[in-house]
């Protein structure tokens, strides 16, 4: 027979089988982590195996989950402030469309600082404390930083001199590129990228200004004809952890994603370098065509765009040490 006694006794062992211990339950920290990129972008697929090495090194107890191609709703640009605000608790942050809010950010993104990628390392020597420094006054930390590769004028329009680019709407990332592009008599607009593809096919502009891998996310060939290897700009992504999210975490389980992060970074790098071979190769099979830059146009841009250096160390007083630093090393000081 089953009396209340027994039935009430029956339930709470039931109860106490099924449920997971406290304990066990806090075990496991599943982050999200946004990024606006595709899910075959290089970035994205960098992003992913950190997340598996998190997990492995961690030995489950940290799990990070890439949501790709922006399905959490952020925006590039939106990325310091959704990572600071505890929306996300990582992002793969764009440093030039963060100038909004932190100008340093678009360091970068001076014309022609650097012009290679062995280059940017040198720069990143000394402008990496300062990202740092950026990244804790927005409530976060970086693990790692991953640059895009060459920059490319990717445009309908087949021109031989500067003067051929002049009033062609192209879309740029970030306000510094508006600058540098308004300089040599382009019209350039700041658009996300989540909307550069409508803004393609829409026809309100009639190139982009990006790298090789961004024209493959992008499907490029679909839209634009030339492809012109300027390298006129650099970029990085940031992968940023809330600091309350970071702080949760044991000093072990820090200790070893820091040092996972530390560990993978320069493959990443290579990852970048092997990204840009790849992806103008494809743009090429698209149907789009490599159209040498000559010295007498290179010169002329140059020209046209050297007076911004000075210019963002004036708007932006904390890169002038870093950014002298760095020239004096590359005896262009």
């Amino acid at each position: 027979m089953i009396t209340r006694r027994t039935f009430t006794a029956g339930a709470a062992t039931l109860l106490a089988s099924t449920q997971v211990p406290t304990k066990a339950r806090a075990a496991t920290t599943n982050w999200d982590m946004s990024t606006v990129w595709p899910d075959g972008n290089f970035h994205t697929q960098n992003a992913m195996a950190f997340a598996e090495a998190v997990k492995t090194q961690t030995n489950g107890a940290v799990v990070i989950t890439v949501k790709a191609g922006g399905q959490l709703g952020f925006k590039g640009p939106e990325h310091l402030r959704a990572v600071r605000d505890g929306l996300v608790p990582l992002a793969d942050v764009l440093n030039i469309q963060q100038v909004g809010d932190e100008p340093f950010m678009g360091v970068e993104s001076i014309p022609f600082l650097c012009s290679s990628m062995d280059e940017l390392k040198v720069l990143h020597k000394y402008v990496r404390p300062e990202y740092e420094k950026v990244a804790a006054r927005n409530n976060q930390k970086i693990l790692y930083i991953v640059p895009w590769p060459t920059q490319y004028l990717h445009l309908k329009a087949k021109v031989a001199d500067v003067a051929g680019l002049k009033n062609i709407k192209i879309r740029v990332p970030d306000k510094n590129a508006v600058d540098m592009l308004n300089v040599i008599g382009m019209a350039p607009v700041m658009i996300p990228w989540g909307e550069t593809i409508p803004a393609l096919a829409s026809g309100a502009v009639a190139g982009v200004s990006t790298s090789a891998v961004s024209g493959v996310d992008g499907k490029f060939w679909e839209f634009l004809k030339y492809i012109y290897p300027t390298n006129h700009v650099w970029s990085s992504q940031m992968l940023t952890v809330n600091l309350d999210s970071w702080k949760a975490l044991s000093a072990e389980q820090q200790k070893t994603i820091t040092e996972v992060a530390a560990k993978m970074e320069p493959g990443f790098w290579t990852n970048s370098l092997k990204a840009d071979a790849d992806s103008l190769s494809r743009l090429k099979e698209g149907g789009m065509e490599v159209v040498p830059v000559s010295d007498a146009m290179m010169t002329e841009i140059r020209g046209k765009t050297a007076p911004l250096l000075e210019t963002f160390i004036k708007r932006v007083p904390a890169a002038e040490q870093p950014v002298k630093a760095y020239l004096a090393e590359m005896k262009r000081g």
